[in-house]
Parts: structure tokens; sequence; C-alpha cells
């Protein structure tokens, strides 16, 4: 059976297209497969099928119809994980480098989902469908680190909620190219697709609302050791706001130079610290995890040069 959820436009939401409406307030659920739903008239506007490109107006009466989720058809795998916490709502991975988050087009297994389906004998959040149960948020397939899993619905829509408000703590650790003077900079430029290659993304003027923190943790030798705190959370946003400021990650494939010393592939950046509002007990948890070997290792030879 179909679950009905319905959404009264007001006035600061006005002028959005539908579809990118109908994703913030849907929270996790990808722009695309909304677009889905209102191809399939499964949205209606004041009780009318309008398109994708439809601007929302203030009072607008929105439904919206979201189908039972299929049964979860991607295999299971006894894939190794580093669980930091578990418990009947959730459970907090500690994702190692080079492992992609979820499932994708022509790449169905040795994914961390394939891998907590094993473990959790799939009792898995359903929201985000076949593809992604259980998912509450990513990080990039090179990026290492904390990342909180969803058992049910009602914990995934409770962190969801946190994600959304961007009360969740996350902070990241990472090495750039060259030395940054300054021991603080905050960072607030707008993120969005980079119109001259649609695989980056880029600081553009009617991008998203994007903030990070940095932080000086150590300066060495052209390179230089940073904590990052977001305060939003777009795709590849350290990586393009440390961009910005012309230093760019170690080791990044998309927004780096091509070679390094160290011959790193993959971008050295780790989500270290992740707390947040447990959904059962409604008090803060907050986890940490150690650097990588990879990490540490370079960490060990920039002492070592400097």
């Amino acid at each position: 059976m179909e679950e009905i959820r319905q959404f009264l436009v007001i006035d600061e939401e006005e002028g959005s297209r539908l579809d990118v409406y109908l994703s913030e307030q849907l929270g996790d659920m990808s722009r695309s497969y909304i677009q889905k739903l209102i191809k399939e008239k499964r949205v209606k506007v004041n009780g009318k099928v309008e398109k994708a490109k439809y601007l929302v107006k203030e009072n607008d009466d929105i439904f919206i119809e979201i189908p039972k989720p299929k049964t979860l058809e991607i295999i299971a795998q006894d894939i190794p994980i580093d669980i930091v916490y578990e418990d009947d709502d959730l459970l907090i991975v500690n994702k190692p480098q080079d492992m992609v988050v979820h499932p994708a087009p022509g790449n169905y297994e040795n994914t961390l989902v394939n891998a907590i389906l094993y473990h959790c004998e799939g009792n898995l959040s359903s929201i985000n469908g076949v593809i992604r149960p259980g998912i509450v948020h990513r990080i990039d397939k090179d990026t290492s680190g904390l990342l909180m899993i969803a058992k049910n619905n009602n914990s995934h829509n409770y962190l969801s909620e946190q994600l959304k408000d961007h009360s969740i703590t996350r902070e990241y650790e990472f090495i750039c190219h060259g030395v940054i003077k300054e021991d603080k900079i905050t960072v607030n430029k707008p993120i969005g697709r980079n119109p001259k290659d649609r695989l980056k993304m880029a600081v553009v003027k009617d991008g998203k609302h994007a903030v990070t923190h940095f932080e000086v943790i150590n300066r060495y030798e052209n390179f230089t050791h940073v904590k990052a705190t977001l305060e939003t959370g777009r795709t590849h946003q350290i990586r393009v706001h440390a961009l910005s400021l012309n230093h760019p990650l170690l080791g990044d494939p998309i927004y780096g130079p091509k070679n390094n010393k160290f011959g790193v592939k993959g971008q050295v950046l780790h989500a270290k610290k992740l707390g947040f509002i447990h959904p059962t007990t409604k008090e803060y948890v907050e986890f940490d995890s150690e650097l990588p070997e990879h990490f540490k290792n370079i960490i060990k030879k920039l002492n070592k040069n400097s």
C-alpha cells in the first residue's frame, strides 16, 4: 500500500521547482526518484498533475504517493566491516577508503550496503528503496570514516531531520596542498554543478548554501593537516571549499593535481567525528574514529621530511 504525504507551501518556499521542493521536504529521497514519481502522476498540486519544473506557490496543497518499497534484491555479502557502535535502531560504521557506499548501475556488489545487509540480516530501513537500504547519508568512495546506518524507518526519519536541520556534528580531517597561514577559516560559498563540467561541483552563484569551518592542526613544508567541521552537507563540500582557497586535497582525483609525491590515489579525507541525538533515547551521542593507516603514514612522512 502506498504512503501518502501532504505538504502546504509557505511564503518563503514559493518559487522552487516542484521536484526541488519535494526533495527538500522528503529529506534523503533522491530528486531523480521524485521526478520519476511526478512522471508516473503520483504527485498532485491542488488536485492537478503538474510537471517537475512547475514553480510552487504559497498555499499550494501538494500530495505525493510513495510506493511501498520493493523487497530488497541487492545481495548480502560477508564483507568485514568496522562497526563502531550498534543497537536496535542504528549502527555506526567506520568505512575504509576505496569502498563504495551503495550499489549503482554496473556496480551491484562489494559495497557497504552489501556488507551491512549481511551483518543486519536485511533489517534495515526501506526509505531509500532497494539500492540504498539504511543509508541516511553518504561519503565518497575514497573518503574514509564514520557513517550512520538506520535499521528502521523511524530512526531513518529522525536522523534525516537532524541532517536537514544541520544539527549533526560532523568533523573531518584532511591533508591539503600548500601551507594555510590562518589558524581558522570559515568558507561560506554556495555549491552547485560546475557549468563547464557536469561531473564536478563548484562554487557557483546560484548553488546551494554551503558553510565549512576549517582549523589548522599542523603545518608542513608545502602541506597542511586540517580539521573541517561541516555546517551544511553538500556534495564534495570540503573538497570544493578547500579548492576555493587554492588548497586542494592531497590525492583528490577530481579537484587536485594529477600527480603527487606520495603516489596517493584518492583524497586523503577522513570523517573522524559524528554526533547526533539518538532516535530512541533522545540523548546526544558522539563517536570518534582513529585516522586510517594510509593517513597516518603520510603524516609520518611529512614529519620526517620537515
